[in-house]
């Protein structure tokens, strides 16, 4: 009975119901994934070509994460999808699924650093200020953009050495973009021992750094 229900409501996603609708749907056919409906279900949604059915499998693997490690070989074309929310909702998928054997779908949300979307930005900084340490060593050895990798290498340092706090701000305040994010996420890392780093992210020019930064001080001074 379970799996003829999962799979009706696959069925009515793909019907292509309104929105309303389709948000109901979704989170009733996460609660029957929770309760033992087949993950590998959710391949159907994927593989559609429907981007609406699509980006709710993409959501359902995010909120299922390390439940759905059996799709992570979905991945790889989930985070290059166009759709923006698809790659966002595949960002947190990687960090709650991922460990070090998955390398290659880490190095590749570490090059999200460079997407062109705000949105997707403020997901890949959340993942390197969350990802642990030995998930960015194991993405750091399967990069192949030597930028990232030395910035990466920056990152995960600063998890074993005190970072030089004026490498921090000078990282932050600088005219590349993906260094501003690294920098950013260094300080939300450091923020437990010292949040004056974080607070000084607050006001990066970056919006997707500073509203980062604004939710994350509050977890600490909240």
């Amino acid at each position: 009975m379970q799996t003829q229900t999962g799979d009706a409501l696959v069925a009515r996603i793909l019907a292509r119901p309104d929105d309303e609708t389709r948000g109901q749907v979704a989170n009733d056919l996460l609660d029957e994934l929770f309760g033992g409906y087949p993950v590998e279900n959710l391949r159907t949604l994927l593989h559609s070509g429907d981007d609406d059915a699509v980006q709710n499998g993409a959501w359902l693997l995010s909120e299922l994460g390390e439940g759905a490690a059996p799709l992570l070989d979905e991945v790889p074309g989930l985070l290059a999808h166009p759709r923006l929310q698809v790659r966002f909702f595949a960002v947190e998928f990687v960090l709650l699924a991922t460990d070090e054997r998955h390398g290659d779908v880490i190095a590749q949300v570490l090059t999200l650093t460079r997407d062109a979307d705000t949105a997707i930005r403020w997901q890949v900084l959340h993942f390197l200020a969350m990802a642990s340490t030995e998930q960015l060593m194991a993405g750091l050895s399967r990069l192949i953009d030597p930028e990232v990798g030395r910035l990466t290498a920056w990152l995960v340092a600063s998890d074993t050495e005190d970072p030089d706090p004026g490498e921090v701000v000078a990282g932050m305040d600088g005219d590349d973009p993906v260094a501003r994010l690294f920098a950013a996420a260094i300080a939300t890392r450091m923020a437990e021992d010292d949040a004056a780093l974080l607070r000084h992210a607050t006001r990066a020019r970056d919006e997707e750094i500073s509203s980062f930064a604004q939710w994350q001080l509050g977890r600490f001074e909240g």
